[in-house]
């Protein structure tokens, strides 16, 4: 049977402790044949029905079987804080009949069974179960028998025993109640009731329950749990209770939810509370960082209005959570626009490393039309004419600038050394017999210098990894043939 768990009870480390939602509630243990009884009250209502059979007890007097009856729960406040409303516990009457009675809450040691229960006021009166309006105060009076025939001797001897201490009064019966919620139970120091619904605006008061570890108080209100849906799901035979508070002596105080005042609180979750919440504003601090002025506001505004009543508490909660629900909305807003921004500042700098890429890679293609701009020029100042240079330098744009540097320098060597032959020949004294031979030998020097340059480079050289070494090969040829000349 699954029971919610709120964020505040998971703060407050309860979790394991609400998974848990059951109860034993422990009394006495006597037999039909009842010795003295300790118990005042408990005696009056055993006594009471000691010559009443419970309903369903009818198959009585069998050898092999023990009859026993206890009482289970009455309504009201128990000394452990835990609260039975009349109608919750109207309605569960029942629930016990049929089930296990077990050895030490042991569920494989399963001992006997329940037979019946009845519902009796505080003096053991039986109560008509078709009454038309639930009444205030009652108890749950179960009857059970324990097997006493077993085939194993061991065990015929073990029951046996039992039985004689059970009529010591050295037994208790403990019930297992089940509960898949529950609220909250307040009383005054003047008596008033009030009833406040578990939910993840007043989770914050389970750790003050005393089930749960906590005193029992909040503020100057005693804090009870008001249990829900309830079902008893067994009982067993203990040597003492679990816990000694939830033995039925005195039966429990009063306590009537139609007679009590419902309180419904909102969400409080991440958000200010009034006086109520002093302890919860201190544990929430550090989740509405973002709010902390209005927060040291409000610690003030808690301290200086801390003796006020509940009711003036809880009116002027309404608005105080209202107004930090509107904060809370308006950081959302912002950190959005923050995210927002973020983002993009985000694309503008994408937006720059892409426009710084491609200012690079049009730098580099000018320091490229450049580099091969300055090739043309050289060439062209070795002596080749425009239209081979750009073939060449486009051909072999990938040759490295010291090769080409070379090429070009022997090039330009090569054209120096024709230059200053063909000033020599300028200067050399014209005999009018040589005139014939003189041309002759001047179309000879121009035949030789521009046969080589008129074949393209590109076509020379081909392409490759060899290039280098072809493109060096043909200028050495092209060198080479116009010094032919000289010898």
């Amino acid at each position: 049977m699954n029971i919610q768990i709120y964020e505040q009870e998971i703060r407050d480390g309860l979790s394991e402790a609400i998974k848990n939602n059951s109860v034993a509630f422990c009394a006495a243990a006597e037999s039909f044949e009842p010795s003295a009884e300790t118990v005042e009250k408990l005696q009056k209502i055993m006594a009471s029905n000691q010559n009443q059979e419970l309903a369903l007890a009818e198959n009585k007097n069998q050898i092999d079987l023990y009859y026993i009856k206890s009482i289970l729960v009455s309504t009201g406040w128990n000394k452990n804080d835990d609260v039975f409303d009349s109608r919750e516990l109207w309605n569960a009457k029942d629930t016990p009949e049929d089930k296990p009675f077990n050895f030490m809450h042991n569920e494989k040691d399963i001992i006997g069974h329940i037979t019946a229960n009845e519902v009796v006021d505080f003096d053991g009166n039986k109560i008509d179960l078709n009454v038309e309006e639930v009444p205030n105060e009652f108890n749950i009076l179960t009857s059970a028998v324990i097997y006493t025939s077993w085939s194993d001797p061991e065990q015929r001897e073990r029951m046996r025993k039992i039985i004689a201490e059970i009529e010591e009064n050295k037994w208790f019966v403990s019930m297992e109640c089940l509960f898949p919620n529950f609220d909250y139970a307040l009383r005054s120091s003047k008596g008033e009731m009030k009833v406040i619904k578990r939910n993840e605006a007043s989770a914050f008061l389970t750790k003050h329950l005393r089930s749960y570890g906590g005193d029992g108080k909040y503020e100057d209100y005693q804090v009870g749990r008001l249990l829900r849906n309830l079902s008893f799901s067994g009982k067993g035979l203990v040597s003492k209770p679990a816990n000694p508070r939830s033995i039925i002596l005195e039966g429990n105080d009063f306590f009537d939810e139609s007679q009590a005042q419902t309180l419904s609180l909102s969400s409080l979750r991440e958000n200010d509370m009034s006086d109520i919440l002093t302890k919860q504003v201190e544990d929430l601090r550090a989740e509405l960082a973002e709010a902390k002025a209005a927060n040291e506001a409000l610690k003030q505004q808690v301290a200086a209005e801390q003796h006020a009543e509940l009711e003036e508490k809880i009116s002027s909660l309404e608005a105080t959570i209202a107004e930090q629900s509107d904060k809370l909305q308006k950081q959302i807003a912002d950190n959005e626009s923050v995210t927002a921004s973020l983002r993009q500042a985000e694309e503008a700098l994408a937006a720059k490393d892409k426009e710084m890429m491609d200012k690079m890679k049009e730098l580099k293609e000018m320091k490229k039309k450049e580099a091969m701009m300055k090739r043309k020029a050289q060439l062209e100042e070795a002596g080749f004419d425009a239209e081979d240079a750009s073939a060449a330098v486009a051909e072999f744009e990938n040759l490295d600038d010291e090769t080409f540097d070379k090429v070009v320098a022997v090039m330009m060597k090569k054209k120096a050394v024709m230059m200053k032959k063909d000033e020599k020949m300028k200067e050399k004294p014209a005999k009018a017999n040589d005139d014939v031979d003189t041309a002759e030998a001047t179309d000879e020097i121009l035949d030789a210098v521009e046969a080589p340059s008129g074949v393209a480079i590109a076509e020379a050289v081909g392409t490759g990894e060899d290039s280098v070494q072809n493109l060096r090969a043909v200028a050495t040829e092209w060198i080479g043939s116009v010094l032919k000349y000289n010898k």
